[in-house]
């Protein structure tokens, strides 16, 4: 059971979501994330889905599943931000582009 609840826990951390917001995105009531985190029950089925939509996973992860090969993108907020940036006129999405893509640089270069 507890190591549900930490997968829990780190999938959502690493999403970068706050019980509050998790529980809003998926409409839910933060109690329930703060309950499915320390009890390491599993949510409800209608739950797993959208859950697994907000932490940037697929349900198999959400239920501690070998991760698939293949990345579909960014999860969390990121993928969040860039499913707005993309529907927003090419124009805008090229302004937001020119100011991530130095940011991003740097980073990797860093890292190197």
């Amino acid at each position: 059971m507890a190591k549900a609840a930490s997968r829990l826990k780190e999938l959502r951390e690493a999403a970068g979501l706050t019980m509050r917001e998790l529980a809003r995105q998926i409409d839910e009531d933060h109690s329930n994330i703060r309950y499915w985190e320390t009890t390491g029950k599993i949510p409800r089925s209608d739950v797993l889905a959208p859950m697994a939509k907000a932490l940037g996973v697929t349900v198999e992860e959400l239920l501690g599943q070998p991760k698939p090969s293949r990345v579909s993108g960014p999860g969390g907020r990121a993928r969040q931000l860039f499913d707005a940036v993309s529907k927003l006129p090419r124009r805008q999405q090229d302004k937001v582009l020119d100011i991530l893509e130095p940011f991003v640089r740097q980073q990797v270069s860093k890292a190197a």
